[in-house]
């Protein structure tokens, strides 16, 4: 099971926006690429069972789903 995330403290933004310039080199772009690249394998070592039980169930909810409206869309 996937603990819960704890509440942001009041008046704290939920979320973080930023642009991404258009006017790097292909090199900064690189550098930017492989610190993301660097980041999530960074989570997905921290995270890794979490982040298989997540996907699993997400998968596993979304074949439901699509089993149900199967049984909908019949004409009987």
């Amino acid at each position: 099971m996937i603990a819960e995330q704890p509440e942001p403290p009041p008046g704290l933004p939920l979320t973080i926006n930023f642009k991404i310039p258009a006017y790097w080199t292909p090199e900064q772009a690189l550098a930017e690429f492989e610190l993301l690249d660097d980041l999530r394998d960074q989570i997905g070592t921290h995270y890794s069972v979490q982040l298989f039980e997540l996907s699993r169930e997400q998968r596993l909810r979304a074949q439901t789903d699509r089993a149900d409206s199967k049984v909908d869309d019949q004409s009987f």
